[in-house]
């Protein structure tokens, strides 16, 4: 990679983190100096093309990134995300754009006349997409990688297409309708993966995907934030199979853990065999990543054989949780107030390998 010298060295960095065996130190920071790139683009007018207009997103990438320090094992990259929850508008949600996010209006008033949702190339949303990804690559040109949409599933997609409240209700009056449904999303789910996974796959057959992390294959970020709001056996009932069938399918596979009402589902998360890691993300209020009350949490997980991504650790939480820890399994992302700070982290994060 044009703007990763030492690309070949941190892939296989990545790749021993997924097997549980090594250190991933994701450091960045501001650049001294930055790349040559283009100028900070203008900023269209219109809500949706701020999200979904390729040359601008593409130009504003390259900018941003020339303008970052990749410390370590962090390496450059943009995710193309367009909400928090791309499949779903791929099935008929319609998007709201604003400045900060996308909120999505639901699509399906009467379950009982609803269809299964199928998921269509032709699709003005999933076009859009796959257009973004096309011109992202192109600009990119080797020399940062483009991540793919945060496509999202599961419960989290079926809501966006049904509305929380009301899908909370369907698990309780009318489950079988809802394992149907979900069924449907995990086949969208992975021939809408597919389709744009070909238009970034890398020389390696692999892929980044949001919250930095890249594998030599196929790779994503998994979740279920509405797990937040059901019971440990409705999370065994609706979710685990789910997710256990995209751990199967897919190559590489992180699963995001979104605040303490989340952690009841641990236990399941880690009977998924062929699930490789687990992320965790404290809610607002509580200490970040790196503060040691998680400490427990970390070596639990890594007792099961999966490995952790820890975010948001500030640069003096790093040296005393890998002498906690231990380094093998351990992602570490930091970001850094500048370059040298960035590169006398890294001297030092980098002998626990």
């Amino acid at each position: 990679m044009k703007w990763k010298p030492d690309w070949n060295v941190v892939k296989q960095n990545h790749l021993g983190w997924w097997r549980g065996e090594g250190l991933v130190a994701y450091l960045t920071s501001p650049r001294n100096e930055p790349l040559p790139s283009v100028s900070q683009p203008e900023v269209p007018g219109n809500m949706a093309s701020r999200w979904l207009d390729g040359d601008f997103r593409a130009r504003r990438a390259e900018h941003a990134i020339a303008r970052s320090f990749y410390a370590a094992d962090a390496f450059p990259y943009t995710n193309m995300f367009t909400g928090p929850g791309a499949l779903g508008t791929f099935l008929g949600a319609t998007p709201h754009f604003t400045d900060e996010t996308v909120w999505y209006e639901p699509c399906i008033d009467d379950p009982d006349s609803a269809p299964l949702p199928v998921f269509d190339a032709d699709n003005p949303s999933f076009r859009a997409h796959a257009e973004l990804l096309k011109t992202t690559e192109a600009r990119a040109d080797g020399r940062f990688l483009v991540a793919l949409p945060d496509l999202i599933e599961n419960l989290d997609t079926l809501a966006a297409l049904r509305g929380t409240e009301t899908l909370l209700t369907d698990l309780i009056e009318r489950p079988v309708w809802v394992h149907g449904m979900l069924d449907a999303v995990n086949e969208a789910y992975f021939r809408a993966f597919d389709l744009l996974f070909d238009l970034v796959r890398d020389e390696d057959g692999g892929n980044a995907y949001i919250f930095d992390i890249w594998g030599p294959g196929r790779t994503a970020k998994l979740q279920c934030d509405f797990s937040a709001m059901i019971s440990p056996a409705m999370f065994r009932e609706f979710v685990a199979p789910r997710l256990s069938a995209q751990c199967d399918r897919l190559d590489y596979t992180m699963y995001h853990l979104d605040g303490t009402t989340a952690l009841q589902h641990l236990d399941v998360l880690l009977e998924i065999e062929s699930l490789d890691a687990i992320e965790w993300t404290p809610q607002a209020g509580r200490p970040g990543g790196g503060d040691p009350c998680w400490f427990d949490l970390y070596r639990r997980i890594r007792a099961e054989g999966k490995s952790v991504q820890a975010i948001g650790v500030r640069p003096d939480e790093a040296v005393p949780l890998l002498d906690a820890v231990g380094p093998e399994g351990m992602f570490l992302q930091v970001h850094c107030p500048d370059q040298a700070s960035a590169e006398r982290l890294a001297a030092t994060v980098t002998q626990y390998r």
